[in-house]
């Protein structure tokens, strides 16, 4: 039997006085899948950053390739087989495709850099991965979806023996995810060692050989993925019984209530054509459709952030031109980006400062009322169940579910009437997913209307009352009560069914059929 490629042996990390990870130890062999699971804050994406060198263990050893380390830096890590993707991008925005795909391995010829070799290597790994992506793109040009195939290609660049993928899928659609489940599992059969973290049990179930859960930064299970179902994860990611995870639909939606929102011919040039839809008060409207149809661009273009081409836009029957995201927030639209950190969050400030950014000016009286807005940031701590030491805490230091918390809670402290959120519980774990669900809902209790983008299908299905499916920015088709499941869905985004009913999305008079 082959030795582990990697050991570890009472591993434990403290941040100053709180200790985030305690006696982790665990041998994973060559060409094994190991699934980690936790909930946000269960010290996963701390113990992978101590296996790829970014942090330093308090105590404890690691065993890699036969060699006994206290601890690794991230050249030691890499000259080792340790390659990892990130959960959060590491590219750079201004350089090229091929320029982060090789950054830091660049590829020379004759002393001088090789742009055209690294340019063909990019394109063909790009086209293992099934992606058409030029490689002279810049970064700040692609979509969320495409700067994850990038992050993927990176580590394809080398031969890792030892690969780390944090999240890879959740802003990918099936396609994508099956493409690259193919890619890992040809890594596997070559005998490459891949720890993988995801929240999504059904991908872990399906891609792991064991489990490794960890809860509160203790390890509570290693086991054979076998002997355990996806309840049975749950169940001890968090320790206790999970409810039903989706609140209670609407039970009959008041078609003669006045919508919030309206949008009438919508178009933008070379994205979206001719979109009609309307969101009422009380009620959630899910945006589907594989990544690239449109939907971002809708609520973008909506919020001001893309100059519409043609269209009107109506919020409570009033006409608006919006030019800004600070003029939607005027009228009581609010966004949530799919991508939280790009977009979402100022890493430099605290947690306080960023649940207050966006509403400043409520808490500005001559001075700031510090005392005022921090009172209401521990809200908001308290509501969202937010992970953080304190509200000092840099937010780039919380773990990715508590930084999509903490950009909720800034998007509530505007107080909107609208709220277009994309993607909203990206990379959050299941428990948190409730909290975020529940939140929603009662969100449509207190009146306002919520429309909600998502690449997964199950939280479409379950969280909207009314869908749109979007194909190449157009709107296919839209579906309500029980035609919502993932095959009407999927059918129509993928075009095997043409906008069969295009005339109950919206009349020319912009009402809904």
């Amino acid at each position: 039997m082959s030795e582990p490629i990697l050991k570890l042996e009472g591993i434990g990390k403290a941040f100053g006085p709180v200790q985030v990870l305690n006696d982790i130890s665990l041998s994973v062999m060559p060409g094994e899948v190991l699934g980690i699971l936790g909930e946000n804050g269960a010290g996963k994406s701390t113990l992978l950053k101590i296996i790829s060198g970014i942090y330093t263990p308090t105590v404890g050893a690691i065993h890699l390739n036969g060699q006994i380390f206290s601890a690794l830096d991230p050249i030691t890590a890499r000259s080792h087989g340790v390659a990892m993707i990130p959960q959060e991008f590491n590219l750079i925005p201004t350089l090229r495709v091929y320029e982060n795909v090789f950054l830091g391995q660049e590829v020379r010829r004759h002393g001088f850099l090789d742009h055209a070799g690294m340019r063909k290597r990019t394109q063909q790994l790009l086209s293992s991965l099934e992606v058409d992506l030029d490689p002279e793109l810049p970064i700040e040009r692609l979509s969320v979806a495409q700067k994850q195939m990038v992050e993927v290609a990176r580590v394809l660049v080398n031969d890792a023996r030892l690969l780390i993928l944090d999240e890879p899928t959740t802003v990918l659609t099936d396609r994508e995810v099956a493409v690259l489940f193919n890619v890992v599992r040809a890594l596997v059969a070559k005998g490459v060692t891949i720890l993988f973290i995801s929240h999504k049990l059904k991908e872990v179930k399906d891609l792991c050989d064991r489990l490794l859960i960890l809860r509160d930064g203790q390890q509570v299970e290693l086991c054979e993925t076998a002997a355990l179902n996806e309840e049975d994860m749950a169940r001890k990611m968090v320790g206790r019984e999970l409810s039903q995870i989706y609140p209670e639909k609407l039970a009959q939606r008041a078609d003669n209530t006045p919508p919030a929102l309206r949008v009438q011919g919508l178009s933008l040039k070379g994205k979206l054509k001719d979109i009609n839809l309307e969101v009422r008060r009380g009620e959630v409207l899910g945006l589907a459709g594989l990544v690239g149809a449109g939907r971002t661009e809708i609520a973008e273009t909506i919020m001001g952030l893309h100059r519409k081409e043609q269209g009107e836009i109506f919020i409570d029957g009033e006409l608006v031109d919006l030019r800004s995201p600070s003029e939607a927030h005027a009228h009581g639209l609010a966004y949530l980006s799919e991508d939280r950190q790009g977009k979402g969050l100022i890493l430099s400030f605290n947690v306080m400062q960023n649940i207050t950014a966006l509403s400043l000016k409520r808490y500005v009286r001559g001075f700031i009322k510090h005392r005022a807005e921090r009172r209401q940031a521990e809200h908001y701590q308290q509501r969202l169940a937010i992970k953080a030491s304190n509200l000092a805490a840099p937010v780039s230091l919380l773990s990715g579910g508590n930084q999509q918390k903490v950009y909720f809670s800034k998007l509530l402290d505007i107080e909107p009437d609208i709220l277009m959120l994309d993607e909203p519980t990206r990379g959050i774990d299941i428990s948190a997913k409730q909290q975020i669900y529940r939140l929603i809902r009662d969100l449509t209790e207190q009146n306002k209307a919520v429309v909600v983008i998502s690449s997964e299908l199950e939280e479409v299905i379950g969280i909207a009352d009314r869908v749109l499916v979007i194909r190449e920015g157009q709107i296919a088709v839209e579906l309500n009560g029980d035609e919502i499941n993932e095959e009407q869905i999927m059918l129509y985004a993928a075009g095997a069914r043409q906008h069969a009913n295009r005339e109950q999305v919206g009349n020319q008079d912009g009402s809904t059929a």
